[in-house]
């Protein structure tokens, strides 16, 4: 193997973790906002109880639980999902095209977490602290 092959090989995970953290920040970000209305929005908050209100929860609690890296393939299919019914609830009523309905955000975060969905949450995340507790054998049992 050599130099550049071993490289990618010990950053690739790691890389991937960095992604997951940045992506599942900001996102929090878009829920808090329809939530608590912070950052503020000209809309202001929503009701909880509203179609966008579920999205904010999604987006707070999902993001939240991807930022740790706990359960991350599944709360990534579910939020890629969302932003999918989002996109074409929301975008496509403005024309098909990302960049005419303002809606590339979406579909970004909609390939992002399904990429997730099917990588994981890299080297730096719970569900990789979990794993790797079960699938070393315990010191006092070698």
């Amino acid at each position: 193997m050599s130099n550049l092959d071993s490289f990618y090989a010990t950053w690739t995970p790691r890389v991937l973790s960095v992604l997951r953290i940045v992506t599942a920040f900001l996102f929090i970000a878009h829920g808090t906002q329809k939530l608590f209305n912070y950052p503020a929005s000209p809309n202001g908050a929503v009701a909880i109880n509203s179609m966008m209100g579920v999205a904010g929860i999604l987006e707070v609690f999902g993001g939240f639980l991807l930022l740790l890296g706990l359960f991350t393939r599944p709360v990534a299919f579910l939020l890629s999902g969302q932003m999918a019914v989002a996109y074409f609830m929301v975008h496509v009523p403005s024309g098909f095209l990302p960049l005419v309905n303002r809606g590339e955000a979406a579909v970004l975060y909609c390939f992002i977490f399904l990429f997730l969905a099917v990588a994981g949450g890299g080297e730096w995340s719970v569900d990789r602290l979990l794993t790797r507790d079960r699938n070393e054998p315990h010191p006092t049992k070698a």
